[in-house]
Parts: C-alpha cells; structure tokens; sequence
C-alpha cells in the first residue's frame, strides 16, 4: 500500500504542472492565426523551414476539425485568450467563433483582390461579423501592397476602424506567382499617406527587410509589425537577430506575436517559446510583445 500511495504521488506531481500550466502563464494574443494554408499539405507533414536545405518541425493536421480541435488546445495549454484569426473560406470562419466564443476576430484573407467579395466583406463588417482585414496576401500572387486593386480593402478597414494585417515581407510560401520583390515595406508609403487613419500591421515585421520596416515605422507611427512565421519557421538565431535590432532601433513597443498557425497548432506554443526564452528581451518586453502592444492596437486593455 506504501508503495501505491508513493507511486500515487509521483504520478500527480506530474500530472498537476501541465493542469496549471496555462493558469501560471501570462494571457497572450496572437495577431496572425489561420484554418488552412493555400497549397495541398497531406496530414502529418512537417510545417515549412527556411533556408533549405532544413528539417521542419510539427504535423500537420487532418481537416479542419482536427486542426480547430488541436488549436483550441495549444491556446488553452499557453493561456492564448485572443486570436486574430483570417482564412479564405468565409464559411468556416463562424464555424471555429462558435466553437470557441470572443476567443477570435474574424477576418477574411484576401488572396486574388479580384476574387474577393467585397460587398460581402461589407455586409460582415457593418454586421461586426468581421472585425478586421488580413491577412492581404495579395503578394504570394505577385501583387504589391500599393497596387490599385487593393485600394477599396484599405478604404473599408479605415471606414470602419478595424485592423488590417498585410504580407509585405521577403518570405513567403512556394508558389509560382509569389514575388520577393513585392514585399517591400517601402511599397506600404502610399497606402499609409492615403489612409493616416488606418491600423495596418505587417506579417514578420518585412523580414529580412530591416532597414525598410525601421525607416516606414520611424515615418508612419500608425504602422505596426508581427513578429510570427519567424519565430519558427527560420533559425532561431536568426529570428534573435532579426528581433533584437527591432528592438535596438526602439521599436519594441509597436511589435505583435503572432504564431501564423496555419495547419500546425504546435507552432503556437514554438513561436510564444520563442519569445519567452529570448534572453535580450527584459520581462516588460516579452510582456508588450505577446500582449500589450496587440492589446493598445485593438484597444483592449493592457495586463
């Protein structure tokens, strides 16, 4: 019997440190969550990495079902309270709000601005049935953010105050039209001069265009940036890097984690790791970047 209760006890020692875990963390939000990815992933693959040759990490997951299941999950083990959550399929999106209620706000992906309903994306914003724009992925078609046919998206989120994330960055995924040279956040000045009131954010801060994202967030204090697919999907010494001359060039107030779980939730817990084990960053700045700067620019309250 002594050894039953001893065994007992090791066994619940292991057990209560997972059960507390997500109450002993710090809420967090994640500005860049996703459903599907735009290319034929099979279950079980590992998620991208960059540069090849490299091994990925994660599996991904088998549906939308299984991926809305083991999202919900990764959130409620890292105290993820809030998602900013954007996918091309509209109808899905209210799907995963009721499965998960004021855990997301709705946006819908714009791939091909020529594909993307506008008068319907109207109809959900007068309706707060979407609460923001994003991700624009227009540049993995080759679009860039200062083309014309992006022009009315712009105009809705400034017409009704809602948030806007936008891929303008080096990086993207491996598909024939997509154009580094389209990610440019230099591309993002005449949006910016023509919308003063627009509340834009961009996918991994334009990496690895530093120089362009410190001079157009010196320039534009509306301008925010994501630190997400960096967090894992690149080495994490380069991801320091990067993230620490952000920080050096004073920028650490205006930068948003975001996992972009796609159809691997593992990388939500990866990219908040990421950050909370960056030992460049004080306590107060791993706190504004998983959640007070997100908090400021959706007007939330700061903890």
């Amino acid at each position: 019997m002594k050894t039953l209760n001893v065994l007992f006890c090791f066994l619940l020692l292991l057990i209560v440190p997972v059960h507390l875990r997500s109450q002993e963390r710090l809420p967090v939000i994640d500005m860049h969550m996703h459903i599907g990815v735009p290319l034929d992933i099979p279950a079980g693959a590992p998620a991208p990495c960059l540069p090849y040759p490299c091994t990925g990490k994660g599996k991904a997951t088998a549906g939308a079902q299984d991926n809305l299941r083991k999202t919900l999950e990764m959130m409620d083990e890292y105290n993820v309270v809030l998602g900013f959550l954007g996918d091309l399929d509209l109808e899905l999106l209210p799907e995963w709000e009721a499965a998960a209620p004021e855990r997301f706000i709705l946006s819908p992906f714009i791939l091909d601005p020529a594909q993307a309903d506008k008068d319907l994306i109207r109809k959900k914003l007068e309706a707060n049935e979407f609460q923001g724009i994003g991700e624009i992925g227009a540049q993995l078609r080759g679009i860039p953010p200062n083309d014309p046919r992006l022009e009315p998206f712009f105009a809705m989120a400034e017409e009704f105050d809602v948030p806007v994330l936008i891929h303008t960055a080096g990086i993207g995924p491996p598909l024939p039209d997509f154009r580094s040279s389209a990610g440019s956040p230099l591309l993002l000045e005449e949006v910016l001069t023509k919308h003063p009131k627009l509340r834009i954010y961009v996918e991994n801060s334009g990496f690895p265009y530093l120089d362009e994202m410190v001079t157009m967030m010196y320039q534009y204090p509306q301008l925010y940036g994501d630190i997400s697919t960096i967090t894992w999907i690149i080495s994490r010494r380069g991801f320091y890097d990067y993230l620490e001359k952000l920080m050096n060039a004073g920028l650490g107030k205006r930068l948003m984690f975001g996992s972009d779980q796609m159809i691997w939730p593992e990388m939500i817990g990866e990219g908040i790791e990421a950050i909370e084990n960056a030992d460049f960053l004080s306590e107060e700045e791993k706190r504004d970047i998983l959640y007070n700067n997100a908090a400021r620019f959706l007007r939330l309250e700061e903890k």
